[in-house]
């Protein structure tokens, strides 16, 4: 039996935990700061970069999208059902030397920020990043469970301190993971099936799309996901790449036909096509289909939740989202124990929330997620083009993050 064998033979079986997975000491992480957190908001920010006039114009994600709700007619092809107000937070946490840093959390989290996890940070060196996150996830655990908001929340206060640290240390956030192992990543969008062709006038060869139908909508659905995804297929050429995004609308018996139906146009990766928590699920698809990659994560939490994907076998291409997840100081947690069992990590969003720095000094992460472009995009994300039109990206060289956004106001 191969070594890879025999530990994903292990990790099935529960044999492999997570203290197998040993990240590497920061160089920098013995420092002391003499830095004191003062005070943590939620802000307000603008963008930093004016989208051209013919930007507003474009209207996307115009047609019917499969979604869990799609089951209930009422529901099926809108976003009524969707949440109001409970968006991503912006938090600012600001130093007794002056320096300030920003982070990202996710969706809700701003509650969880101002009303339980900026008293344990305040007075602490924001260096001591292990030791702050620690202390937050530990005291949310009562009504988090590992996962939600309560993580979301955690993953501002830790993009916040790492901002603080590369602007203290003058380095960008890749420096302070271990440097470049790369120049640059290889973009790809996500959109409607309505951009695909004013995408690949961008010059993207490489595109996912949120497909229109799940079981809900029978088999007439099935053969327009076909039509769209033979459509794409012309769009991006032979040598493109065409990816579907289900949103967790599927389900195995869907998928599994849905993936025999495509197989001629070679669909690189089928994506969150079950409720993140089905682990079994995802372990059988993965293991029925071979035509595709099984790939997931988006809505997963922590090395725990990840550890379940490996145990099951659940998916080949994680997708963490570090605002999600629990930020960059539990994304670095994933991409390791993903890099011991050569499993690919493609963060969501991870072109344009900040993860391009992880990328960067990962070799186990191929690609940067571009969502729904619109022209203006090449500037605002440090678009570059090879030889042959292909898109690329990098993180930004200032110190910290570089975040593309400006601040404007306090909540």
């Amino acid at each position: 039996m191969q070594r890879r064998e025999f530990i994903m033979s292990a990790a099935s079986m529960g044999l492999v935990s997570l203290a197998d997975v040993v990240l590497p000491k920061m160089a920098w992480a013995d420092e002391k700061s003499r830095m004191k957190i003062t005070d943590v908001r939620l802000i307000k920010v603008k963008p930093r970069y004016q989208a051209p006039a013919e930007a507003k114009g474009i209207k996307t994600f115009t047609g019917e999208t499969a979604r869990p709700m799609s089951i209930y007619p009422e529901y099926k092809g809108s976003m009524s059902w969707s949440p109001t107000g409970i968006n991503s937070a912006y938090v600012e946490i600001t130093t007794d030397k002056g320096i300030k840093g920003i982070g990202i959390a996710g969706a809700g989290g701003g509650d969880v920020i101002t009303r339980h996890l900026t008293k344990l940070v305040l007075g602490r060196d924001p260096f001591d990043i292990e030791k702050n996150w620690d202390h937050c996830w530990r005291a949310s655990l009562g009504y988090s469970g590992n996962a939600g908001i309560a993580t979301a929340a955690l993953g501002g206060i830790d993009l916040a301190l790492w901002d603080i640290v590369g602007k203290a240390l003058k380095q960008p956030v890749y420096n302070l993971l271990g440097g470049r192992v790369k120049e640059r990543i290889p973009c790809y969008s996500t959109s409607g099936i309505e951009s695909i062709e004013r995408l690949r006038g961008y010059g993207f060869t490489r595109q996912k799309i949120a497909v229109e139908h799940g079981p809900a909508s029978g088999r007439e659905g099935m053969e327009i996901n076909l039509a769209s995804v033979e459509r794409m297929r012309k769009v991006v050429g032979p040598h493109g790449e065409v990816m579907l995004d289900c949103w967790m609308a599927w389900g195995e018996d869907y998928t599994y036909e849905m993936c025999k139906l495509l197989e001629a146009q070679r669909v690189y990766w089928v994506e969150e096509v079950l409720a993140p928590y089905d682990y079994e699920g995802f372990g059988r698809l993965a293991s029925r289909i071979t035509s595709t990659r099984i790939a997931t994560g988006e809505h997963e939490y922590t090395r725990y939740g990840f550890r379940r994907l490996l145990q099951t076998r659940g998916a080949q291409i994680w997708q963490p989202d570090m605002t999600w997840c629990g930020g960059l100081t539990e994304l670095r947690r994933i991409g390791a124990l993903a890099a011991a069992y050569d499993i690919p990590v493609i963060p969501h969003g991870g072109g344009i929330n900040g993860a391009t720095h992880w990328m960067m000094a990962n070799v186990n992460s191929q690609w940067a997620e571009m969502f729904d472009p619109k022209p203006g995009f090449e500037e605002q994300f440090l678009i570059t083009k090879d030889a042959t039109g292909g898109l690329y990206t990098q993180a930004p060289d200032e110190p910290g993050f570089g975040w593309d956004f400006l601040f404007d106001g306090y909540v």
